[in-house]
């Protein structure tokens, strides 16, 4: 029986969850919309431009199919790979011919480029035999092995078919025939294989997958993965100056990095190895205290793509990638997995409808590479990038959405509600099915309404749902009667035989919120962000008549008031209102400094925020979320 889930834990013995099939689920409300996209415009459109970027020829040139040299950075691969991992979770939720048809030559693409003994990268074809492996820092080969590997599982799991999944295992056992243990000890310089290949054991049972990805993640910290290729970089960068144990604070590259702790954590899920356990909550703890902005974005420094020092977090400078925000995103996942604990989950929900969807605009087929906080209006999104990391990886993660909505205890006595988004959910349980159907227009509805159709249990079942951290005022009502219970590890469990007709009434209090930011985070005093349930809100210069940079609000007083309704070119969403100052920036005209005797009085100003994930989809303007304070 296949599990169509990105992250199968069933059998994973040091796990307390299991997800739900993506097939189980259907969304429809703001996330389901970007699922729409993804289906309609987005992967249509990012195979174009696989083609139209030599991507696919790469493949082509490696096989000898056709003449010419590779194109582009040297892990291009990754970028079929990733596009062919997310048309395969949205085969789970939908029939799509035209998908299938590419999706197949792009494998056929990928399989005939396969040499015999496994090898498969296009960057290194069979005349280059003799450079593979040499330059592990950089070269990304076992970067480019793990997303084959996650594509390739993938599509077995939504499809049945083996085709890919051949492919990659065999590639797999080229590796583990060359590294690890007694073997060559090289690792690759940027992390992703490990958790790829502990999927590839959970899908075959071969203990040498999960032996090679403990490896690779040990081993790190010994000069295995670095390179000295460029002057200045360090062994941080590659998160090898120490071993992953001893890890004190997120270093280096963030994408490397935060991948790491997704490998790390998913060999913890297998083994239950403390030691690796107790570096992945020293590392979470940093990143949610001292490393994360708002916007759940990660890595603010766009030197070398790296985390900062603690505290270290700009806004005009924010380089927080949306690879970055995707990682965390799958981190904070498998630490859920590994604990049931809702603060994984609300970091989750931080990072999702913040600085993760940021990263694509509502066209569907335009990205963010870096997500800063404050622009002059020249950032946009672009429809692809020589480095195009970004686009085929927020593809995969929208199309898997469906299967992070619920998850179920091992013992599959309880169905945990992770997210909140208009569904309809057939779970099921080794005591029968689960039919819901959740009505909300979460994140704008501070309601959330849960109905049950048919229900074929056996026993009584728990529903647990989760309590965002942020809610601080809330209520459930069971059937039309309160429920009066306190979270426990963010979570209200109620339990009983359900049936036809039960229901469940949330109510979250979402009241607009000024958010101060820790004194140490220097561009951030005397400024606060406004936030509304999970969703950050952002000052754009589309909304307002004045220097959004300038605006002050008075921080005793705000003035702040939510509004649903119809934004042009964004939808129905809550934006927020509120009256402040600006000032007049007619005074500054061709000066830089200017006597305070000679300003005038900031002006009143009456102003509009919107959601920071739809920002920069309409006409160029300056944003800001940090705002100044008077």
């Amino acid at each position: 029986m296949q599990n169509k889930v990105p992250v199968d834990t069933r059998k994973s013995p040091y796990a307390v969850l299991r997800g739900v099939e993506i097939s189980d689920v259907q969304i429809s409300g703001f996330l389901g919309g970007y699922l729409e996209r993804a289906a309609n415009v987005t992967l249509p459109s990012m195979y174009e431009m696989l083609e139209k970027t030599g991507r696919i020829d790469n493949l082509r040139f490696a096989s000898g199919k056709k003449k010419g040299t590779f194109q582009g950075f040297r892990f291009n691969d990754t970028d079929v790979h990733k596009w062919a991992e997310a048309v395969s979770y949205l085969f789970a939720t939908r029939k799509d011919v035209r998908l299938e048809k590419v999706l197949d030559t792009a494998i056929e693409e990928i399989r005939d480029a396969q040499d015999d003994d496994g090898y498969v990268d296009s960057y290194y074809p069979k005349d280059k035999r003799n450079e593979r492996w040499t330059e592990l820092g950089w070269s990304h080969e076992m970067y480019c092995a793990g997303h084959l590997i996650q594509a390739a599982v993938a599509h077995k799991r939504v499809t049945g078919n083996d085709s890919l999944f051949k492919i990659a295992k065999k590639f797999a056992n080229h590796i583990d025939s060359l590294f690890g243990p007694n073997k060559r000890p090289e690792l690759d310089g940027h992390p992703e294989v490990e958790m790829a290949l502990v999927e590839l054991y959970r899908e075959t049972d071969d203990l040498r997958y999960l032996k090679l990805a403990d490896y690779f993640v040990r081993a790190r910290g010994r000069g295995y993965a670095s390179s000295s290729k460029y002057p200045g970089i360090t062994p941080e960068y590659f998160v090898d100056h120490k071993p992953f144990i001893e890890l004190e604070e997120l270093v280096g590259h963030a994408v490397r990095m935060l991948y790491l702790c997704c490998g790390a954590a998913d060999v913890y899920l297998e083994t239950g190895a403390k030691d690796l356990w107790q570096a992945l909550e020293r590392l979470w703890n940093d990143l949610v205290q001292k490393k994360m902005h708002i916007t759940g974005g990660c890595g603010s420094r766009s030197e070398w793509e790296a985390f900062g020092k603690e505290y270290e977090l700009p806004n005009k400078r924010a380089y927080t990638e949306t690879c970055a925000a995707i990682a965390s995103f799958m981190w904070n996942y498998r630490m859920f997995l590994a604990t049931g604990d809702g603060k994984y989950v609300d970091t989750m929900e931080q990072v999702l409808y913040n600085g993760l969807l940021s990263g694509i605009s509502l066209d569907g087929k335009h990205y963010f590479y870096d997500n800063p906080l404050e622009n002059d209006g020249t950032h946009r999104r672009k429809e692809w990038f020589e480095c195009a990391c970004c686009p085929p990886n927020i593809a995969r993660l929208i199309t898997s959405l469906p299967g992070y909505m619920y998850s179920v205890s091992k013992d599959e006595s309880k169905i945990f509600v992770n997210f909140y988004e208009r569904n309809k959910a057939n779970i099921s349980t080794r005591f029968g099915n689960i039919k819901m159907i959740m009505e909300t227009d979460y994140p704008w509805s501070e309601e959330v309404n849960i109905h049950f159709d048919k229900c074929e249990v056996t026993k009584e079942i728990s529903i647990c749902l989760r309590i965002p951290g942020w809610a601080e005022d809330f209520s459930i009502k069971l059937n039309g009667e309160t429920i009066n219970a306190k979270p426990k590890n963010g979570f209200i469990e109620l339990k009983k035989a359900w049936g036809k007709g039960d229901s469940i009434d949330l109510f979250f209090s979402m009241p607009v919120e000024m958010i101060r930011s820790h004194p140490f985070v220097e561009e951030n005093r005397g400024r606060a962000a406004v936030k509304r349930g999970p969703v950050v809100y952002c000052a754009e210069g589309v909304d307002n008549n004045f220097e959004v940079r300038a605006l002050r609000l008075n921080h005793e007083k705000p003035d702040l008031h939510a509004e649903y309704g119809n934004i042009t070119n964004l939808g129905k969403i809550v934006s927020i209102s509120g009256k402040g100052f600006a000032c007049d920036m007619d005074d500054w005209k061709g000066k830089l400094y200017v006597p305070m005797r000679k300003l005038k009085v900031d002006k009143p100003v009456e102003f509009k925020l919107v959601p920071y994930c739809l920002w920069a989809n309409r006409d160029p303007k300056p944003m800001v979320v940090w705002i100044r304070l008077i």
